[in-house]
């Protein structure tokens, strides 16, 4: 999986970080920690679950965790006066605010881009490869600009068939098969997802099935 954002690039496979095209190096335990904020995001992670993560079961020095968050910064060319990559939460701990589009593995790329799609009110909203930030932001891959639904109210990974919803912290949750959901969760083909008032239903195309048309 690749990970993009500002002017970098992190390759999970190869566990490479690039920034302008040039090879980054992070320490084993910096690069481990990019990759955990990467995740959580847009969600603050307290230092001591950051801790645990990082060195679990053995004591460490307080100051080994924002040495290797200034290690990230300095590699990555993030201030820690103006940061826009990794934003420290005083007494509490770090979160990753800067935007990533998601990059499917190579062997997806050829895949059809409308493989999967959204169905609204008998409209088809095509999903692509990677991620799928859903919302009212003009930026949102999927724009719904319905009651109840954030700028950025949840995200979309589709990856070879699977398919995984995430909320974004929106202020009236995102919803799957009824269900409001807390963590990443699985959807299959015919599941109801719900962002604020508008509902939609995940579908995907068999094999030799017709595909969209537009």
């Amino acid at each position: 999986m690749q990970f993009r954002f500002a002017d970098c690039l992190l390759d999970s496979d190869r566990r490479q970080v690039f920034r302008d095209g040039r090879d980054v190096r992070l320490s084993p335990k910096a690069y481990e920690l990019l990759v955990r904020l990467i995740d959580a995001r847009p969600h603050a992670v307290a230092r001591e679950k950051l801790t645990d993560h990082l060195w679990p079961n053995t004591f460490v020095v307080p100051a080994n965790l924002p040495n290797l968050i200034g290690e990230i910064r300095a590699a990555l060319g993030d201030s820690p006066s103006r940061p826009r990559i990794i934003r420290t939460l005083h007494r509490f701990g770090y979160a990753f605010s800067c935007d990533v589009e998601v990059l499917a593995p190579a062997s997806d790329a050829t895949s059809k881009p409308d493989a999967h799609w959204l169905l609204w009110n008998g409209q088809p909203l095509a999903l692509r490869r990677g991620e799928d930030v859903i919302g009212r932001d003009p930026g949102a891959h999927v724009r719904l600009d319905g009651l109840g639904i954030s700028r950025r109210h949840a995200r979309l990974l589709v990856i070879g068939d699977s398919v995984t919803i995430e909320d974004l912290g929106s202020k009236n949750g995102t919803f799957l098969c009824g269900e409001r959901i807390s963590a990443p969760r699985l959807v299959a083909p015919g599941d109801e997802l719900r962002f604020g008032s508008v509902r939609v239903t995940l579908h995907v195309a068999t094999p030799g099935a017709s595909t969209l048309s537009w």
